[in-house]
């Protein structure tokens, strides 16, 4: 099933962050945004794609970029995350799967081979007019994929 959302209005969300503040899409209008919606803070992969983030976060920023982390996690478990692996960006707790489910980040995944219905790990990428210009529906490798973003990025400035 193809729930990618590229070329579409991106879904409005109004969600409390990290940062004592609460945020909207209406908020980064004019920025591109990248949204990455991950399972759980302080898990394997969800820590390697925070951290993996961190990385290529000053590079983001430099295409006038913004990253939010977006999962279900409470505020207070996301300042833990944040305050262990030393990320420079705000967190969005979700905890009633409102965005995740408006950016198509629910769904049936396996677990220990096992069948759930939970998040999904995906990105999308928010142009500064609002627009869904790329989604990836399920990341694979966390690890890999905040390089994979602003590759992405990169060559769509040079298109």
């Amino acid at each position: 099933m193809n729930l990618s959302l590229e070329g579409n209005k991106a879904p409005d969300f109004f969600l409390a962050g990290s940062d004592g503040k609460m945020h909207s899409l209406k908020d980064y209008r004019g920025k591109t945004l990248v949204m990455y919606f991950y399972p759980k803070n302080n898990t394997p992969g969800c820590t390697k794609e925070a951290c993996a983030f961190r990385a290529v976060h000053g590079a983001l920023e430099a295409r006038n970029t913004v990253v939010l982390g977006i999962s279900r996690n409470s505020l207070a478990s996301h300042q833990r995350f944040i305050s262990e692996n030393k990320l420079p960006f705000v967190l969005l707790s979700d905890p009633q799967n409102k965005a995740i489910k408006a950016y198509s980040a629910w769904g049936e995944k396996k677990m220990f081979g096992l069948p759930i219905v939970g998040p999904i790990r995906s990105t999308v990428v928010v142009g500064p007019d609002g627009t869904v210009r790329k989604h990836w529906e399920r990341v694979e490798k966390p690890e890999d994929h905040p390089q994979e973003v602003l590759k992405y990025l990169e060559q769509a400035v040079a298109s």
